[in-house]
């Protein structure tokens, strides 16, 4: 047999949490291939939709064009709510505690455009409720994480089509999380320098799987992408905590945005996702000052099956290298 091995598969890990998943290249999936995909649009009319005017007890609302542009209220069915957060309860080997936090919805107003369709300064307007929400949130005493994230799409999890996203301040680190902080802190305490900040120059350097950049956000198709079309986009300044994003660096960060949404809405005509941010948890900033807060966008081009239900390890079926290249093409 002469010529280059073809690969059934590659097993990639994750560099910084250690999961490993696998890039089913032997399946021959090209980018145009998702396009076949069968979506349903998920619309649902503006008539009883419970986001199309914003109710009393806002908590926060931003304007643009002498309208409100983002709101944000409390959630009026919340996993996680007031109570007393520093007990926890011991039933034989197990132990539980009371679903203490704040869950909230950032709305955005127009009931149809998605991020990736939104105006940068609309985009904007968003992160800064982000933000703002964040500082608010932080200082209670039984937050210890707070999540932020957002449903696009039925195959998402969302059940209300008009856009928008939610935050939930919890009292526990999510595993996830803490898997990515061990591994950043462990890379830390061998290397003295942050993993991210190592990942994010080399692969700016070989460019195999970068999408798009701007000055100061880069956006990427990561190594060990978890599922088709991963997308990731990382601040070039190091930094753990998302909250200290500063003023100029939020408008630039809507542009990296929204532009890695607008290239998936374009290129895959309008696909289902889920996007959420990774940041250090609420504590002394020293203590995880080796970690680089980003997000990540997962589109939902696959189900999960026996496999990754089973082994936790997921399945792409494209090569991050090829997606990159198919997404960086993408005119916006």
């Amino acid at each position: 047999m002469s010529g280059k091995k073809k690969l059934i598969s590659e097993l990639r890990q994750d560099f910084v949490s250690g999961e490993w998943a696998v890039i089913a290249t032997g399946r021959g999936k090209r980018p145009h291939d998702f396009l076949k995909q069968k979506r349903e649009p998920f619309r649902q009319p503006k008539s009883g939709c419970p986001f199309e005017k914003l109710p009393a007890g806002v908590l926060a609302a931003y304007s643009l064009d002498e309208e409100w542009q983002v709101g944000v209220i409390p959630n009026k069915y919340p996993v996680f709510g007031r109570g007393v957060c520093s007990f926890f309860h011991r039933v034989g080997p197990y132990q539980w505690g009371e679903g203490v936090g704040f869950h909230e919805v950032v709305i955005t107003r127009d009931h149809e455009r998605s991020i990736g369709r939104m105006r940068i300064e609309e985009v904007e307007l968003v992160i800064r409720a982000y933000q703002d929400r964040y500082l608010a949130l932080r200082n209670d005493d039984c937050v210890e994480y707070i999540s932020i994230f957002h449903n696009h799409g039925k195959l998402s999890g969302a059940t209300i089509s008009h856009p928008h996203s939610q935050i939930i301040a919890i009292p526990v680190i999510p595993p996830d999380v803490g898997r990515s902080l061990r591994g950043s802190a462990d890379f830390f305490h061998e290397n003295k320098t942050c993993v991210h900040c190592h990942l994010l120059k080399y692969e700016l350097k070989v460019r195999d799987r970068v999408i798009y950049e701007n000055d100061f956000f880069a956006v990427l198709a990561p190594f060990a992408s978890k599922t088709a079309f991963e997308i990731r986009i990382y601040p070039k300044r190091h930094e753990p905590h998302f909250e200290m994003i500063l003023a100029q660096e939020r408008m630039v960060l809507a542009d990296a945005l929204r532009s890695a949404l607008a290239k998936l809405f374009r290129g895959l005509k309008n696909p289902d996702y889920n996007f959420f941010l990774h940041t250090a948890p609420i504590a002394d900033s020293k203590e995880f000052h080796h970690y680089h807060w980003h997000f990540e966008i997962l589109p939902k081009t696959a189900i999960w099956a026996g496999f990754e239900i089973g082994t936790g390890i997921e399945i792409s079926t494209i090569a991050p290298e090829k997606a990159a290249e198919f997404l960086r093409r993408i005119k916006i």
